[in-house]
């Protein structure tokens, strides 16, 4: 998936630890061989090569994340949409090239597709799905948060129970450190140049995933542009949104939705975001300075100016 995996654990002494690093590798391989669009022969990318009306047969985890991003793009009124795949590739963020296609960017806004939550049918029992539209599917919006779930399993399945997983941006907690305090994350400041923490909150038991403009991007007439696309404006976002951090129950879950609201921009997807009683933090770039704007218990104190930090009590749910 283009970066790094990391486990930190505190285990029994009899627990099998190169074992389980085999057993790591291999959860985030299985994801990646099974979602990614740059191997053109994973799973994702036969469906994708399907034609509309055809039914592909699809592994279960595959099969979970697209019934989980189908509802995700329901609920957020298709700010979230795993659709985007050509709009992905033509303003060079995708496989097929690094630069922007004019031709193939004003293919997409002249062909505009509904929300995929409508054109995309799973048959769940059947492990199989279908497209009932031309479209390309793209899950880096939701697949990472999958792995470090998976990931997270896997360091169960071992018998551990205090453990921090990441993958990216992506961050899942289980128990606590050894003097029983919840594990302290750096939410990083969405800054172009320099890797600098613009503060820390404490997880256990959940997860954290964030979503921003400053990492992978391009140029374009002296402009930045985002690599998170907006399915209606035909291309990348454009609303000031720099990053979004949400803490969630599951990592899938907060990878999706960090990202949903990076699309829906500070209004309304802090609107979306006090509707479902999200723990999110937006980062908006205004006048030359950052302002953070925090909902839910573990942000909420940052909007009146305090420093970013919080806790996350335990079955936190959304």
């Amino acid at each position: 998936m283009g970066t790094r995996w990391s486990a930190i654990l505190y285990a029994p002494p009899d627990a099998d630890i190169p074992a389980l690093d085999i057993a790591l590798a291999r959860a985030v391989d299985r994801v990646d061989r099974q979602m990614s669009t740059w191997k053109p022969d994973s799973d994702l990318m036969r469906l994708n090569a399907a034609s509309p009306g055809a039914w592909v047969s699809l592994p279960r985890e595959l099969m979970q994340v697209l019934t989980k991003g189908l509802e995700i793009g329901r609920l957020s009124g298709g700010a979230f949409d795993i659709g985007v795949g050509r709009l992905v590739n033509a303003w060079g963020f995708g496989a097929t090239g690094s630069i922007p296609d004019k031709e193939a960017i004003q293919a997409a806004l002249r062909d505009r597709l509904p929300p995929t939550h409508t054109v995309l049918e799973l048959d769940a029992p059947g492990a199989r799905a279908r497209k009932h539209a031309q479209f390309d599917l793209d899950l880096s919006g939701i697949a990472k948060g999958f792995a470090v779930d998976e990931m997270m399993r896997t360091v169960k399945a071992f018998g551990i129970s205090d453990g921090l997983v990441g993958l990216d941006g992506e961050l899942e907690a289980s128990g606590t450190t050894p003097d029983g305090t919840p594990w302290r994350i750096a939410v990083e400041k969405p800054d172009y140049e320099l890797r600098s923490p613009l503060g820390t909150i404490e997880l256990q038991d959940a997860a954290v995933a964030t979503s921003g403009d400053y990492r992978h991007w391009i140029e374009v007439g002296g402009t930045r542009l985002s690599h998170t696309m907006d399915r209606l404006r035909g291309g990348p976002i454009d609303n000031a949104i720099a990053s979004v951090s949400v803490v969630a129950s599951s990592c899938m879950e907060a990878d999706a939705w960090s990202t949903a609201l990076m699309v829906l921009g500070p209004t309304e997807g802090r609107a979306l975001a006090e509707k479902h009683g999200f723990d999110a933090l937006l980062v908006e770039r205004s006048d030359g300075a950052l302002r953070q704007i925090g909902i839910g218990r573990i942000f909420e104190a940052v909007s009146s100016g305090a420093p970013l930090s919080g806790r996350l009590l335990d079955n936190l749910s959304l």
